[in-house]
């Protein structure tokens, strides 16, 4: 097979395992073992710009510099673009959940797209819940589909409004 469809394939894998391991991180380590540096994520106990929650992108961003790291002494092998593909799901982690969700910079505020209110709605119920228990909806690009189906319904009711306006 062409080795540039084998990188691209690579980098594309990468980034849909990411998901998966951000959902099992998110819900065994951070409602688990570190909820000490998830819970001012849920518990905000003051306005700081800062959480301890953001440490999460240290540990997180490790595996991806290093893997870019020995994968270019090592002349662009495979783990140059395993490395390539968990940056840019870090990258889409940051646009994602920290500017479009949590607004921590106040930019892309509203959207016509039921999937990104969808992961809206989904990330709103997750954070319903203020302790490491219960929780549900750990996911970040792929939620549960009853939250597309409630986006689409709210933006059809939407339109229909409009409409009649």
């Amino acid at each position: 097979m062409n080795p540039v469809i084998v990188n691209i394939l690579t980098i594309i894998v990468t980034f849909v395992v990411m998901e998966c391991v951000a959902w099992l991180a998110h819900k065994y380590l951070m409602h688990g073992l570190f909820w000490f540096l998830h819970h001012d994520h849920h518990q905000r106990d003051d306005q700081d710009f800062f959480e301890k929650n953001d440490y999460f992108f240290l540990i997180f961003a490790t595996p991806g510099i290093l893997c870019l790291f020995f994968g270019l002494e090592q002349n662009f092998s495979m783990l140059f673009w395993i490395g390539t593909g968990i940056s840019l799901y870090g990258m889409a982690y940051f646009l994602v959940h920290d500017i479009f969700i949590h607004q921590r910079f106040k930019i892309f505020r509203n959207t016509d797209s039921f999937y990104l209110k969808a992961i809206r709605k989904a990330h709103k119920v997750h954070h319903k819940h203020l302790q490491k228990e219960e929780g549900e909806c750990f996911g970040m690009l792929w939620v549960s589909f009853k939250y597309f189906k409630e986006a689409k319904q709210s933006m059809a009711k939407q339109n229909k409004v409009q409409r009649s306006v």
